[in-house]
């Protein structure tokens, strides 16, 4: 037994004798020691995995950096353990864009987005509206955030022009039972009143037809 080991190891030393320096680091890896390995890994998406496994974290993501595309996902891991975790959830959505299947990535993502921070904008102005509002030459206010609600014209555009926001009483006369009194009791006496006045509202404002010589 213990000779059958034996020829195992010194086949394995063999083995890693000829195959060079990265079959030894991958050797010390699967048995467990990948601070043994990492001085003898050349390739560098590996190199970064090795320092990410032992909890090397910054050393690690600035490999992955340098690697780019193809250690995307691994990129992910490392910003989120460095405390980018935006960028980490920017890097897990890109995998996902590529695999959108991606289970590992998906759930890693959804824990990481839960240490970001949601972002809340500021508008800058009041939009679409005041862009067509501007381009007609209409003056508009900047948008203020401690303001929200504030009136998005600079000015009211009925400043200077007559209001008609007089008191009720002030352009007509209230139906009330002493109002009534005072028209006369004909029929149709109201009506022909206000037709009247209509008819000399339409001809000072020549709107009105011509009388007619004779009514037939």
């Amino acid at each position: 037994m213990r000779r059958g080991i034996l020829i195992i190891l010194i086949t394995a030393t063999l083995t890693g004798a000829a195959s060079g320096r990265d079959a030894w680091a991958k050797l010390f890896w699967w048995a467990g020691a990948p601070q043994i390995a990492l001085p003898l890994i050349s390739d560098p998406a590996a190199r970064g995995a090795a320092l990410y496994e032992i909890g090397r974290y910054a050393e690690a993501d600035a490999v992955f950096d340098q690697v780019g595309r193809s250690a995307t996902y691994d990129r992910a891991l490392s910003l989120a353990m460095t405390g980018n975790y935006a960028l980490s959830v920017a890097y897990f959505d890109a995998v996902l864009f590529a695999n959108q299947y991606d289970a590992d990535a998906q759930h890693n993502r959804n824990i990481v987005s839960q240490f970001v921070e949601p972002v809340i904008g500021e508008a800058n102005g009041h939009g679409r509206i005041a862009a067509i509002l501007k381009a007609s030459g209409v003056n508009t206010n900047a948008f203020d955030p401690e303001k929200p609600d504030q009136n998005l014209l600079a000015q009211d555009p009925l400043d200077g022009v007559r209001r008609l926001d007089r008191a009720v009483d002030n352009r007509t006369v209230s139906a009330t039972e002493d109002w009534l009194d005072t028209l006369a009791d004909a029929p149709g006496a109201y009506l022909t009143g206000r037709l009247s006045a209509e008819m000399e509202r339409r001809r000072q404002t020549g709107h009105a037809h011509k009388e007619e010589q004779s009514r037939w």
